[in-house]
């Protein structure tokens, strides 16, 4: 009889709304790459799964610390007809969790560490990302795996890390090695399941924004762990003002330990007026959309344009929503400014920098605010909902 193990798992109903169709990548009754036009009736549970077995090319890890994303909460909350917050691919019952550290227990054939070039030997320390890139369509052979025609996504469509085992395939793997020595071991764990959201921002505002030129003002709308990351990331790029717009007291405070030199509370004041009052009319070169809210902060980022003095701002908008971004031609056109989309943290190096900046002094332990247990899992899943007192909980199994 296989092993058994305790996993937080998922359930939801297949109900697609009337008006959907099923896309091309959609598999009907299993995964829809829209979840908020299909899934029905959320629901947590913890229950006993079999421990997965490693095949050619995989390996499984022990999970040593595993993080809640805003992600896995809106995959558990409902709208008021029933269907899932969350708009992306996803496909139940499915173990949650992807923000994850741990240790490799064991390897099948051909599972190869980057870091050695050399078959996994078990004992590893290593993070991994949660886009599962097939490396054969054309999106992937072009270089962009976060846009991979058969992607799979750890603790969306596909068994996660809110369990003790996990099997991954080795090529998303990545050493903590540059991590060990620099922070404690229960550190490195710590630190090892927030590279795949510091990764999330990184990608967004680097390789999808472009990144800044030291002395370039920023503005990050929305303090959860994405806008925090981003907060770190372009500090350490050279931005002369960091500027957050996040309402929650304990979130600003935190914000200003990670980067943020300014943060705006748009509750109390105009969100608009401030960024121009603190950057002296200049406005600013990139703007990160984290709220998930465009209908509200769209308008207030669009204005710091075209009253600004800033030209060619780029717009990245990383946040999942259903809702339209009400955008004005004229000022995309007058201000030479441009939206992007941003999806994933896959390829270009970015784990790996990542890692090395956490290595080289950009700590991101002060976002992980909370730790629980297993068990704790479902009931912050839904408390999370509402309370935005903590940034970053995560769920230890050291």
């Amino acid at each position: 009889m296989a092993e058994k193990m305790r996993a937080v798992r998922l359930y939801a109903e297949w109900d697609p709304k009337p008006e959907f169709v099923l896309g091309p990548k959609d598999i009907d009754g299993r995964q829809t790459y829209l979840g908020s036009k299909v899934y029905r009736n959320p629901r947590i549970k913890i229950e006993e799964i079999d421990v997965p077995e490693p095949g050619p090319g995989e390996v499984l890890i022990e999970v040593k610390v595993c993080g809640i994303c805003g992600s896995d909460v809106h995959m558990a909350q409902a709208d008021d007809d029933g269907y899932i917050w969350y708009p992306g691919l996803t496909g139940f019952p499915c173990t949650l969790g992807h923000e994850l550290s741990g240790i490799v227990r064991e390897a099948g054939p051909g599972a190869l560490d980057k870091n050695t070039s050399k078959p996994f030997k078990g004992g590893e320390w290593v993070t991994a990302e949660e886009m599962l890139w097939c490396g054969s369509c054309k999106p992937c052979a072009d270089g962009w795996p976060n846009h991979c025609e058969r992607l799979d996504e750890i603790g969306f469509n596909v068994n996660g890390a809110f369990a003790k085992y996990i099997v991954l395939p080795s090529k998303v793997l990545w050493s903590l090695d540059p991590l060990k020595g620099k922070y404690k071991d229960e550190e490195v764990f710590k630190l090892g399941s927030m590279v795949e959201p510091t990764s999330v921002a990184y990608n967004a505002v680097v390789e999808r924004g472009g990144g800044i030129r030291p002395g370039d003002n920023v503005v990050i709308l929305g303090g959860g762990p994405i806008g925090m990351a981003a907060c770190a990331v372009l500090k350490r790029q050279g931005a002369a003002r960091v500027i957050l717009s996040e309402p929650e007291e304990g979130r600003a405070q935190l914000a200003l330990k990670l980067g943020a030199d300014y943060v705006i509370n748009p509750t109390r004041e105009s969100f608009s007026e401030r960024v121009l009052d603190i950057t002296n009319g200049m406005g600013a070169s990139l703007f990160l959309e984290a709220t998930g809210l465009p209908t509200i902060v769209y308008p207030e980022i669009e204005k710091v344009i075209w009253e600004g003095r800033t030209l060619n701002s780029t717009v990245v908008v990383v946040a999942r929503a259903d809702a339209k971004i009400p955008v004005t031609g004229e000022v995309l056109q007058v201000r030479r400014a441009r939206i992007v989309g941003a999806q994933g943290h896959s390829g270009h190096g970015t784990f790996p920098r990542v890692i090395q900046s956490m290595a080289a002094g950009m700590n991101m332990l002060p976002m992980m605010t909370k730790t629980i247990k297993l068990d704790e899992v479902p009931e912050h899943i839904v408390k999370l909902r509402t309370d935005r007192k903590e940034c970053k909980i995560s769920c230890i199994m050291l």
